[in-house]
């Protein structure tokens, strides 16, 4: 080779180091093995045994990272199997770079085992770019490109296919650039939600996601503070949005209509940061809609802004508009602090567990910069009152509602988040959707306390067959699942708890423990309630 030519192989090992994507969550299949071949010393592969745990370890890792990942799947059937958490990572705003191999291009006009029809728009529209190079020698500057826009603002997942054939061309090195993400706000639409807020007498802020993913959380509570005014988490938040112990925090919005709209109507201003206007899960009419209150929303997510139904949307990184927003306002003499949002009461133990007492256990025992990762949904609502995140950086879900991510995707958090205790809190139902991450853990010896909590079906399902007056529907009960022998056959030590006075000794052991731990706790399957007051 000549004139600076390389392989697209090594071209492409050298533009992933140069944008730090040293770390490869994959599956691995026969077309993507000469990727694989002679493996360098200097990345490290993180091996799942299923392509959507491939992704929601990738998405973690990510996310906790702030920095994009690398994840590569094999063919179009493991981009099929991964499809539900390439959904989640787009709801996630998880910036992914996801390959996957494809069939010999002199192969693919004739239909060939393992070819892909189509390999660029199977993931769509759940990636935000998505291509198959139409030479071989473009591949490295596509994934080049996918990193480019799966960085920018909102971070969302990309899709690179490559044809088994491409990695041994010879290509161009790739140059290293620098793309700018961050986007300024409008300095006059700033000004104007300053002069509002200035002059409302009683406002409220509902805080989302995004300021947590952009770092801006010590920003957000100095706006907030210099307001003096409440601050509500938004609907289904997949990231902390507001330390649940400051004085100013009021709370969860839930995703109903007429409770959100309750929740804020005292207030004569809405600003809404990092969030869309609003996340519902069931229907009814949001009086907030059709009344006259001014509502500001600060978002990156130009789709979010759009679909809102009122205010001004003001499109820029909470990183420069909160700060920007801040020097903007006086200082909030005059108006009343809000009132102390009121603890629970202390859960009383009982057989079976309630789970509330369980989860306060939890709380109580659980190392304070620990990170939470969830997915029991229908405790949800009691873990908030009864686990408070304290930390920036100390809380991931799926934004999605979609099922079997928030095991593997503890995996990614762990490993982006040495020397920290990783929590994954799951039931017992989202437990079997990737399972298989369990054993990602042990290989890597990963400190991840696994709390499953055990009511012996779709707690979920239960509550919302309530909701819509549904009676005897099948597929909600799930008898005879074993949790402590699924994970010792994967090698991880594991704990059965069905008494209230085991449930604290159980969790110490496990969060002390060096490697991942696995404490399945029976609780009550009393159904608990989605929406309204439990």
């Amino acid at each position: 080779m000549s004139d600076g030519a390389t392989t697209v192989r090594q071209a492409t090992l050298d533009l992933l180091r140069d944008l730090e994507m040293t770390t490869v969550f994959g599956n691995p299949g026969s077309t993507e093995l000469p990727l694989l071949d002679r493996w360098p010393n200097d990345f490290r592969y993180v091996l799942g045994l299923q392509e959507a745990s491939v992704v929601a370890m990738a998405d973690g890792y990510a996310r906790a990272s702030g920095r994009a990942a690398f994840c590569n799947l094999h063919s179009a059937v493991g981009v099929g199997h991964a499809l539900g958490n390439i959904f989640s990572a787009y709801r996630n705003h998880a910036p992914l770079v996801i390959t996957a191999g494809q069939q010999v291009r002199s192969l693919l006009p004739i239909q060939p085992f393992l070819g892909a029809t189509e390999a660029a728009n199977f993931p769509k529209p759940y990636v935000k770019w998505s291509c198959e190079p139409a030479r071989a020698e473009d591949v490295p500057a596509a994934i080049a490109h996918a990193y480019h826009v799966a960085m920018q603002r909102p971070f969302g997942p990309t899709f690179v296919s490559i044809p088994i054939d491409d990695w041994a061309v010879p290509t161009r090195p790739v140059p290293t650039r620098r793309v700018s993400r961050d986007v300024a706000p409008d300095p006059a639409l700033l000004a104007e939600a300053a002069r509002a807020v200035a002059a409302a007498k009683n406002p409220v802020l509902v805080i989302g996601p995004e300021v947590d993913g952009e770092g801006a959380g010590p920003a957000a509570v100095a706006l907030a503070e210099r307001i003096g005014a409440p601050v509500w988490t938004s609907p289904f938040s997949a990231r902390v949005s507001f330390p649940e112990d400051h004085p100013l925090f009021a709370g969860f919005l839930t995703a109903a209509p007429a409770e959100v709209a309750n929740a804020l109507a005292p207030h004569d201003l809405i600003l809404v940061l990092g969030a869309p206007v609003f996340t519902f899960h069931v229907g009814g009419d949001c009086a907030l809609f059709t009344g006259d209150t001014p509502l500001f929303q600060i978002t990156t997510d130009g789709e979010a802004a759009a679909s809102s139904p009122i205010g001004t949307a003001i499109l820029g990184s909470m990183r420069l508009a909160l700060p920007a927003l801040a020097d903007l306002l006086p200082a909030s003499a005059g108006r009343t602090p809000p009132a102390p949002r009121p603890r629970p009461p202390e859960p009383e133990p009982a057989t079976p567990i309630p789970a509330a007492f369980m989860l306060r256990t939890l709380s109580r025992v659980m190392p304070r910069d620990a990170i939470l990762v969830e997915e029991a949904p229908s405790h949800r609502k009691t873990m908030q009152a009864q686990l408070p995140i304290r930390e920036w950086g100390g809380f991931f879900t799926m934004a999605s509602g979609g099922l079997g991510y928030s095991l593997p995707g503890a995996v990614g958090v762990s490993l982006a988040s040495p020397g920290r205790r990783v929590v994954c809190l799951i039931g017992d139902g989202s437990m079997m959707y990737s399972v298989q991450a369990l054993w990602t853990a042990v290989q890597h010896a990963l400190p991840i306390t696994v709390v499953v909590v055990n009511n012996g079906g779709y707690g979920a399902m239960r509550a919302f067959s309530q909701v819509l007056k549904v009676q005897n529907a099948p597929g909600i009960e799930l008898p005879g699942l074993d949790f402590v022998s699924i994970a010792r056959g994967m090698g991880c030590e594991a704990v059965r708890v069905t008494e209230p006075d085991a449930v604290e000794a159980a969790l110490a052991t496990a969060l002390a423990a060096p490697g991942p731990r696995l404490v399945e706790v029976v609780v009550d399957p009393a159904i608990p309630k989605l929406y309204g007051k439990s």
